[in-house]
């Protein structure tokens, strides 16, 4: 099947020829029809497999060939809305939609938070077709009167079981209150989790259901190790297997923003070009680093798990768990940055001793034991007992305190924020 037989117009098969797609992938190839024909869709696939655009290009397609609506108070109405959980897919989920649509006369524009707000006003005022945005930031503006949904004909949530896992859901519920309530809904999600099915049950009319991958199933052509090793030996095990390994572009992942720099900072005094990503970088920061990371400058990426979705990074060859997550999903969605699009990928795994459990949650979610391999230099000492990571498993989404440390502050990174923290009128994602 080609992008021709999916029923797109001539602009939009042009828009994917230029990018140099010629074959839809599954997703694609399901969803597509269904949104064309104005259906709402509950679709699940796991990361790297086209959703984006899966999304996009219908919604452009229906968006330029339905009726021009009047303009509102002077301004173009918003006539679709898609929110993400995180500014980096904000950002590129919009960048799609730029992309397709060049030959399309629709307008786009993105907004979230960690970056000054007063920009995104005078962006509003001048109207939008479709807007891309994070709840927190997408709530400041409606409770600042900068923008107007009442006339969206359809909205769409990316990602959504990552923003029900950061505490999204009560914004989402918010913002559907001011939707109208006809409207076409798309909700896709890299997983398929008995939660997603009770929110869509609230959200969704009769919905084609879409799924292209198993529930919480990794890319399959990523190959997974794990590699026991004492906890205090873990920094130097990577650095020894990125360099006689001469991996070029890494991307490690560790539970905390202070483990992060820290491991970050380690790895450039061995010599590797290292930068770090997490929530309390600012957006410029991010953007830096990730450019860095993309083009070649910085060999290493730590990142916390803010990074486990919307990262679209080709080619990505190695992803490290430096530390397991507590969450056995965000696992799946770590090790789902690479492997993406058909390419083969490579998930190594530091366990310590006192990860084991962290490792059977992961491996009962998967099915199946993962390969263990001990580097010779490095057998773990039987004598180190575990210690507590965690007093007790949160949930999901939710990291407990390491025993004795001070509370965190309220804030999940990219986009995420604690339902019980204190709104704020700017600055939130």
């Amino acid at each position: 099947m080609s992008f021709e037989t999916l029923g797109l117009s001539a602009d939009m098969l042009r828009a994917v020829s230029e990018e140099g797609y010629t074959v839809p992938t599954p997703v694609q190839k399901q969803a597509i029809p269904y949104i064309l024909q104005g259906r709402d869709v509950l679709a699940g696939a796991q990361t790297g497999t086209g959703k984006t655009a899966a999304f996009t290009l219908p919604l452009l397609q229906r968006l330029s060939t339905g009726p021009a609506p009047e303009k509102v108070k002077g301004r173009k109405p918003i006539r679709a809305l898609v929110l993400t959980p995180t500014r980096e897919l904000a950002s590129q989920v919009e960048e799609s939609v730029r992309t397709y649509g060049k030959y399309l006369s629709l307008t786009s524009a993105v907004i979230f938070g960690g970056v000054n707000i007063n920009p995104q006003f005078s962006m509003l005022r001048r109207g939008v077709d479709i807007l891309v945005a994070t709840p927190g930031r997408l709530l400041d503006h409606l409770g600042q009167g900068s923008l107007d949904l009442s006339s969206v004909e359809t909205l769409i949530l990316d990602e959504a079981d990552r923003m029900l896992d950061m505490g999204f859901i009560r914004d989402i519920r918010r913002v559907i209150a001011v939707l109208p309530k006809k409207r076409q809904n798309l909700m896709f999600s890299a997983t398929y989790t008995d939660e997603i099915r009770t929110l869509a049950e609230g959200l969704l009319a009769n919905p084609a259901s879409v799924e292209v991958a198993r529930r919480n199933t990794p890319a399959e052509k990523v190959a997974q190790r794990i590699f026991p090793v004492d906890r205090d030996r873990k920094r130097e095990l990577l650095s020894t297997l990125i360099s006689e390994g001469d991996w070029r572009q890494v991307l490690v992942f560790t539970r905390t923003k202070h483990g992060a720099n820290r491991l970050a900072k380690q790895l450039e005094q061995d010599g590797l070009t290292t930068a770090a990503i997490h929530g309390n970088k600012s957006q410029a920061a991010r953007t830096k680093a990730l450019a860095g990371f993309k083009n070649g400058e910085v060999r290493i990426l730590v990142a916390t798990d803010i990074a486990a979705r919307g990262l679209d990074i080709d080619m990505l060859p190695h992803v490290v768990n430096f530390e397991l997550p507590n969450i056995p999903e965000d696992y799946v969605h770590r090790i789902g940055r690479t492997g993406r699009a058909g390419a083969e990928g490579e998930a190594v795994s530091l366990v310590c001793v006192d990860e084991n459990d962290f490792l059977r949650g992961i491996e009962r979610v998967l099915n199946r034991s993962l390969p263990k391999e001990v580097i010779p230099g490095f057998e773990p000492d039987p004598s180190i007992k575990a210690e507590p990571i965690f007093k007790a498993r949160q949930p999901r989404g939710h990291a407990g305190p390491r025993p004795g440390s001070k509370p965190r502050s309220g804030g999940h990174g990219r986009g995420g924020r604690n339902q019980s923290s204190r709104r704020k009128p700017q600055g939130r994602a």
